[in-house]
């Protein structure tokens, strides 16, 4: 067991090189100097006239005092670890191989994940996203999956530390649902929930089919970020088909069951938003408008890069071919990205949101 000891502190020792590099990836000397700059603008008695700036300001410095806590945190962690094994190599105590390794594995996944978070370096990474659900063609068994992606999605952000607000719910027919919008906030949500946008692809033997049969269903998931400047957009009255309706689904008690809820089109484009969850239908009118704003200023900047992935990836119809990610449940269990060929066959895991893996290929192969 000793040997196990020694083989754990060399490991961890020949990761001081790694989490320096590290550091050097995250930059976190120009972090410190650029925080403590930041510091003393706020100490300008005249430093919260311009209110949008301030926070701004705020902002930035609380995510690079986040970043920098982290990177320490885990500098004194894997230090406490080398510690703790030569302690009980010298001590001769196998009793600390099960907390040593432990220790590694810990550090190891710390490290990975901030190590990813370098690659967040897009233009709108860093801002809240804005993710909406739609069933492809299939009734039922797509509205369903639908549902079942909504879940995934929501179970990964809850378990990242994001905070999830449900925006918009459409019933579906007998299950699942039509249409349904969420907001992920948290630090460089969008950049993580960019992978997801796209068709996925689900093989089951359908619960609604009494026959027991296999069925492909499709259902798509659009990730939009949330930007801070869509006042600058201007809407034209003449252009918006505005409804009101009942809310319902999956908001409970938080939903207001009076006609407050809202939906808009926008004539020119087609673009379809609602908000049901705020308290009155002129607040649900303001936040659907932003979104719709949010939608057209998307577009317009889609229309400026060079790759449209850049910001939302390629808009596919939701059907075969499309997707970008297949689930199956049956005859064998896989998910698999056919963009990164990352692949997980614990499909329940997945479900429950463990995708990760998903997701760090895909920041990967985008880094390339």
């Amino acid at each position: 067991m000793i040997i196990a000891l020694e083989e754990a502190r060399h490991k961890l020792i020949d990761m001081r090189g790694d989490v320096k590099e590290l550091g050097n990836a995250l930059r976190i000397t120009d972090l410190k100097a650029r925080c403590a700059e930041l510091e003393a603008q706020t100490l300008d008695p005249n430093f919260w006239s311009n209110p949008d700036a301030a926070n701004k300001i705020t902002q930035e410095i609380k995510q690079s005092q986040d970043t920098i806590e982290e990177y320490e945190k885990l500098c004194t962690r894997l230090e406490d670890a080398i510690a703790l094994a030569e302690m009980a190599i010298e001590e001769n105590d196998d009793s600390f191989v099960e907390e040593v390794e432990g220790e590694l594995e810990a550090i190891e996944t710390i490290a990975e994940k901030e190590r990813i978070s370098v690659l967040l370096c897009g233009e709108y990474d860093k801002n809240n996203a804005i993710v909406s659900f739609h069933p492809g063609a299939g009734g039922t068994e797509a509205q369903d999956w639908a549902q079942m992606l909504y879940r995934m999605i929501t179970r990964y952000a809850e378990k990242s530390g994001f905070k999830v607000k449900l925006i918009d719910w459409l019933d579906g027919d007998e299950a699942g649902l039509k249409s349904a919008t969420i907001m992920v906030e948290g630090p460089n949500a969008y950049g993580y929930l960019k992978s997801e946008n796209g068709v996925h692809r689900l093989v089951r033997v359908s619960p609604f089919d009494s026959a027991g049969r296999r069925h492909t269903s499709f259902s798509s998931i659009e990730v939009m970020p949330e930007f801070e400047n869509v006042d600058n957009v201007v809407l034209r009255e003449e252009d918006l088909d505005i409804t009101a309706h009942r809310s319902s689904g999956a908001g409970g008690q938080h939903i207001n069951k009076t006609d407050s809820a809202i939906r808009i089109v926008h004539k020119p484009t087609g673009i379809v938003v609602g908000c049901q969850t705020e308290r009155s239908q002129l607040q649900n009118k303001e936040t659907a408008l932003k979104m719709l704003k949010a939608k057209l200023m998307e577009i317009k900047l889609r229309e400026r890069l060079e790759t449209i992935e850049e910001i939302q990836g390629n808009k596919t119809n939701i059907e075969w071919g499309a997707q970008i990610r297949s689930y199956v449940f049956m005859p064998y269990t896989l998910a698999k990205d056919t963009r990164t060929g990352y692949e997980d066959g614990n499909i329940q895991s997945v479900m429950d949101g463990n995708i990760d893996g998903f997701i760090n290929a895909y920041l990967k192969m985008n880094a390339k």
